[in-house]
């Protein structure tokens, strides 16, 4: 009863599920960035900014208070879609959901995941200046979540390319920028025994889809909180 208690007290969206998970936020331009040219994601040989995105929240319900209100640095998803110049109540909704327009599932999430723990950098946000090789870094981890959102998932992580559409169709993605092989690198260390990062999207049908990382405090609160759920099992089952 005590334990029941304490989950109710400490975490109340134990005790019930979230009615609804948003966020309420701003384009306000760019942190660390390069401009590149894309093919696919909607567009054809059209320059698009790549690189970490500012975004502006001043409210949120459900998950979306995890972010406290401010800035939150993040990358899009779509690239057909224009970023919200006027605040705008965004879904927060799981990695493999997202984007709106075509969910990715639980491998290309893996993936992204991934990525994100093994070479997210932070000094690629804020107000800069930035050096090139941070805007190169950013841009580079820009077009690798943008390969493994549109292209078809390959046989190994080594067939990731982002200098070359690998999907048949009106699918795939393709750029050309130094900092691609970067990308490839990167995209190509991918083999699931590194750090996963804890990710949500922010969708919105009619703006750009935005991936976040969930804040530290509240990364430790989901693991205590699974951690107590272990723990009342084990006790039901003894």
């Amino acid at each position: 009863m005590i334990c029941a208690a304490f989950i109710v007290a400490v975490f109340p969206c134990a005790a019930r599920a979230y009615p609804v998970n948003t966020v309420e936020i701003v384009s306000t331009g760019n942190a660390a960035n390069e401009v590149v040219t894309v093919w696919g994601g909607g567009q054809s040989d059209f320059d698009v900014y790549a690189g970490v995105y500012t975004l502006e929240k001043s409210g949120g319900a459900g998950e979306g208070k995890f972010w406290p209100n401010g800035t939150i640095s993040a990358f899009c998803t779509e690239l057909s879609e224009a970023a919200p110049e006027i605040t705008t109540k965004y879904d927060v909704i799981a990695l493999e959901q997202g984007p709106l327009s075509a969910a990715m599932g639980t491998e290309k999430a893996g993936y992204i995941s991934e990525l994100w723990g093994r070479y997210y950098d932070s000094s690629w946000t804020g107000s800069g200046p930035f050096t090139w090789l941070q805007n190169a870094q950013a841009a580079a981890f820009a077009t690798a979540v943008w390969e493994v959102v549109y292209e078809d998932l390959p046989v190994s992580p080594l067939k990731w390319d982002v200098k070359v559409d690998g999907t048949w169709g009106v699918g795939g993605f393709q750029t050309s920028f130094g900092g691609g092989v970067i990308a490839n690198n990167w995209l190509h260390s991918l083999d699931g025994t590194g750090p996963m990062a804890n990710l949500r999207v922010f969708s919105y049908n009619g703006s750009q889809d935005y991936i976040a990382e969930v804040p530290e405090p509240a990364t430790i609160a989901l693991l205590g909180l699974g951690s107590v759920f272990g723990l009342l099992r084990k006790r039901r089952t003894a």
